[in-house]
């Protein structure tokens, strides 16, 4: 069993392996803070986040308080006396007087290599920006937005077949690891702070379902970075018509290849579309409230022939 006393503060998927690895490492969990449960559903049915429900499913206090601007809130949390707190992706403003009271402090882990990709969605700007690489970092934090000192930093490479839920299953996994290893650092008193320097600085703003409409004039390039960094929520979507009805089909995966017309103008069958410039091959899509296709499953049902021009 290590020594630290640890407060774990995270709520979506994203954070349940460094939880997992906390546990597994030995770790003293004296409380778990996360968002919240929230009604989702037909039913609007009261569901627990995944970090409540793998918590409370190992045995530990769960704490979701809606924020921390009441004095009885920041003193229990100050009353666990912990050594230091993890926050992954846990959602919440925490004031100066949260970040403070843990003995080391409150240690972060952030999907990106900071200072690129401070905010809310960096695992999908890295990929629709086309950064040959991500990672993860584990910062000190501070009052600001991913201001902080980095303590430790793990690269992992961005290829033509990433996705935002492939990536955000590898980062997940890597941030797991390195608290690990941080907190070994940690406690042999041996830890590299780093302050973040002025050059390279991007914002991750946070992702709207708007932004998953293509723009076919784009490059293939672009909008193949835009599918991947989509999926799999909100999905890269158009419309086409039948009917006289208008329907959104979300591309699942696609791929560029060589191909010459107007913007949005379907070359051939199985489908290749031109764009602004090259051209891309669909391979599976999803229309409105059916089941993921491939392209030719999808196109026995759903007429679009070659010469018609996408939106």
């Amino acid at each position: 069993m290590q020594a630290l006393k640890i407060i774990f503060m995270g709520t979506p998927e994203f954070s349940v392996p460094a939880l997992a690895s906390l546990m597994a490492a030995g770790y003293d969990i004296v409380a778990v803070y996360s968002q919240p449960p929230r009604k989702s559903g037909r039913g609007m049915t009261e569901r627990l986040t995944p970090v409540h429900q793998y918590a409370q499913d190992n045995g530990l206090t769960v704490l979701t308080p809606q924020n921390f601007k009441q004095a009885a809130v920041i003193q229990a949390f100050s009353d666990h006396g912990a050594d230091v707190a993890v926050v992954v992706a846990y959602g919440l403003i925490l004031p100066g007087e949260i970040l403070a009271a843990p003995r080391y402090g409150c240690l972060n882990i952030h999907a990106s290599l900071l200072p690129r990709w401070r905010g809310a969605a960096p695992i999908q700007r890295a990929i629709m920006a086309g950064d040959p690489h991500t990672g993860v970092t584990i910062m000190q934090m501070d009052e600001g937005l991913d201001t902080g000192a980095m303590i430790m930093t793990h690269k992992v490479a961005i290829t033509c077949e990433t996705t935002a839920g492939t990536l955000h299953d590898e980062l997940s996994q890597v941030g797991g690891n390195l608290i690990v290893k941080t907190l070994d650092q940690l406690i042999k008193g041996d830890l590299a702070v780093i302050p973040q320097g002025n050059d390279g600085i991007t914002y991750a703003k946070k992702i709207t379902k708007s932004e998953g409409r293509i723009i076919w004039n784009k490059s293939a390039e672009e909008i193949d970075r835009q599918i991947r960094g989509l999926t799999p929520w909100p999905g890269a979507w158009f419309e086409a018509g039948q009917s006289g009805k208008r329907f959104r089909i979300k591309v699942i995966k696609a791929v560029m290849t060589k191909g010459k017309g107007a913007s949005g103008l379907i070359l051939e069958t199985p489908l290749i579309v031109a764009c602004g410039s090259g051209a891309l091959r669909i391979e599976q899509v999803q229309r409105e409230g059916k089941s993921i296709a491939s392209v030719e499953d999808f196109l026995r049902g759903f007429t679009l022939a070659p010469g018609t021009v996408l939106d």
